[in-house]
């Protein structure tokens, strides 16, 4: 045990003393070159650099300061490293030393070719050099960058493997065939970062849309031979195990039913998870009018065999009213009122009410549905007072519908009763007329987008056959088919996704109706048919298109036959394709009493533009009919067909 000696003498506190001192001193002289109107001579206004001794960056006698940066060759490597080299986030330091540029270029040297190698370029040349730059220049010095990128990077191979339930199960076997046979990485294609990332995910992407939604990336690797620019591709897919859907939960209702929105949503229980499916009756909850916001996710904690799907939602108010003003070239500015009831009193349906005025027309309508059935289907009525322009005659019209309908998101159908009436006004008007009959309608959507569509293909069929009631009572069928079909006319890239702009498409459109009937069967105008306008024949104003009667005016026809080629073309500004696209288009329309009498249309053409705005399609067309020698522009918001 250590001992301490009472008697011995105990140290003076002099060199302690004096120690403190000297700190004190040196805190007092470095503290004197922050007083004001002190400066190191050769130096700045600005803190000094941590390289002391050395040369600044900056110009004494002109303030200038920091330095440029300019790369020189193909254009694909330029870009890139103007906007991601390193190097650019210090050229406007105040104290940056000549010999720190020097370091940066040094590391600039290794982060561009790091950058280079993702565009498959891994063997490039580079030549860095310091220019002083004159007087007159901004800054002292520019930095250029002389780049030869060398050979691009092939793939020679690619390997795909699974892990997991969907490499040994059967009835994945188109799922595995189609993420191979979709691999868009393929031999002799060029190699870069961002293909390979989009090959890797894309795979994935394909995999959880199908029975494994937690399938994901077990080991990927890309085996790159710089010297000889070749790059050997591998992944390996864990599946993860196979899920089927189960119970509906709701979370967030109140108002409604969960029954009722498990009949709406229509989750296939007990089928095998499919990622379309879950979107599908997402967009059927969203579109239903019950709901202001939907998100449906599955249950992947639970049993895979049985995994709940979870619907989040946010119900809509019990009623409320919407007010709205629109504008078209045909019928010019429009005021509406819309009246919802989520919840009828005794019915518990739906109700839509609503009040509408333009320039030729007044209409009031309503709209009532019930909650759809397990199998989809719903019953609806409706009902709708009218006065319009038919011709050259105004016509004050009624009509009343119940049937059923059925809608998805690419297909709606429905089959109902109706009653039509038509009172027609003016001078030698036709007579007017009543009508009831059976009808049935198909829709398809097959477009890539439902509000801007670049590509595919509409169909649309009405059938329907009943009785005049005004006059000598007769029977008559009724068919209105229409079509459109988008053509893509070569591609361009967009970003790294080719073909998701096209060069140009082909836009062409047919209509064709027919009411067939005795000579002296008495047809409501509003099941007859007439045309021009927006959507039908540009360069003709709004349903002025018909036959002749005995006074010369336009009256609506027994025959209708529509046809029109459009040619849309993307505009390219500054090397990337925007939002405004250029249009030439061709029109034809022919209404008549005999279908022989069709072979004589109305042709318009005409020149247009279209912008696709954050609310939808914008176009503007100038149309010129050929026979009435008169232009007319048309404009519409958005796509509907």
């Amino acid at each position: 045990m250590p001992r301490v000696d009472p008697h011995r003498p105990t140290p003076a506190p002099l060199p302690a003393f004096l120690f403190l001192l000297l700190l004190l001193a040196a805190l007092l002289l470095q503290g004197c070159s922050l007083l004001p109107g002190r400066k190191d001579a050769g130096k700045a206004d600005d803190a000094p650099s941590a390289l002391a001794g050395s040369s600044d960056a900056a110009d004494g006698k002109t303030g200038r300061r920091g330095f440029n940066v300019r790369v020189e060759g193909p254009d694909e490597a330029r870009e890139l490293l103007e906007q991601h080299l390193e190097l650019q986030r210090y050229r406007r330091l105040p104290d940056l030393q000549l010999p720190e540029i020097s370091r940066l270029m040094v590391a600039a040297d290794a982060n561009a070719r790091d950058l280079l190698g993702t565009l498959g370029y891994f063997t490039p040349t580079l030549k860095m050099e310091i220019v002083d730059l004159p007087a007159s220049a901004a800054v002292p010095y520019e930095v250029r960058i002389q780049v030869e990128p060398g050979p691009r990077t092939k793939v020679v191979t690619h390997r795909i493997d699974f892990q997991g339930p969907i490499a040994t199960d059967d009835k994945a076997e188109a799922q595995r065939k189609a993420i191979r046979d979709g691999w868009p990485l393929s031999e002799g294609q060029d190699f870069t970062q961002s293909a390979w990332e989009g090959a890797k995910n894309g795979g994935q992407r394909k995999l959880v849309a199908e029975r494994f939604p937690t399938g994901s990336i077990a080991l990927s690797r890309a085996d790159i031979d710089a010297d000889n620019a070749t790059a050997r591709l591998s992944v390996t897919y864990q599946s993860g195990p196979a899920y089927r859907f189960g119970p509906f939960v709701l979370q967030g209702g109140e108002r409604y039913s969960a029954d009722g929105a498990r009949r709406i949503a229509r989750i296939p229980t007990g089928q095998p998870y499919s990622q379309q499916e879950l979107l599908d009756a997402q967009a059927r909850l969203a579109s239903s009018g019950y709901y202001d916001s939907v998100f449906l996710t599955l249950d992947t904690d639970g049993d895979p065999q049985a995994a709940s799907v979870i619907a989040q939602v946010r119900e809509a108010k019990l009623q409320k009213i919407v007010l709205g003003v629109g504008f078209t070239s045909d019928s010019g500015p429009r005021l509406s009122a819309d009246h919802i009831i989520n919840r009828m009193p005794l019915l518990d349906w739906r109700a839509v009410t609503r009040l509408s005025v333009d320039r030729n027309t007044r209409s009031l309508n309503t709209e009532w549905s019930a909650i759809p059935g397990d199998d989809g289907w719903r019953w609806i009525t409706s009902g709708e007072l009218k006065q319009d322009l038919s011709g050259d005659y105004e016509v004050d019209s009624g009509r009343a519908r119940f049937g059923r309908s059925k809608s998805d998101p690419k297909i709606d159908r429905a089959y109902y009763l109706q009653y039509d009436y038509a009172l027609n006004r003016g001078i030698g008007a036709p007579p007017s007329a009543s009508a009831l009959s059976a009808n049935w309608s198909w829709t398809g959507r097959y477009f890539d987008d439902a509000g801007s569509p670049r590509r595919g293909w509409g169909l649309g069929l009405e059938l329907g056959a009943g009785y005049t009631l005004s006059g000598a009572q007769r029977p008559f069928t009724r068919v209105d088919a229409r079509s459109l079909y988008i053509l893509p006319l070569g591609s361009v890239a967009e970003g790294d996704a080719p073909g998701l702009a096209r060069q140009s498409r082909l836009a062409l459109r047919a209509q064709f109706g027919a009411v067939t009937a005795a000579e002296d069967a008495q047809i409501p105008s509003t099941l007859r048919f007439l045309t021009g306008g927006d959507t039908s024949v540009r360069g003709y104003a709004y349903r002025s298109i018909g036959t002749t009667d005995a006074n010369g005016a336009t009256v609506a026809g027994r025959y209708l036959g529509v046809l029109s080629a459009e040619w849309q073309r993307p505009l390219v500004l500054g090397g990337k394709v925007s939002a405004w696209e250029s249009v030439v288009f061709v029109d034809a329309g022919s209404v008549a009493d005999e279908l022989s009498r069709l072979n004589k249309p109305q042709v318009g053409v005409g020149v247009g533009a279209r912008w696709r705005s954050p609310v939808g399609p914008v176009q503007a067309d100038l149309g010129y009919g050929v026979e009435t020698r008169k232009f007319r522009l048309h404009l519409r918001l958005g796509f509907s067909f």
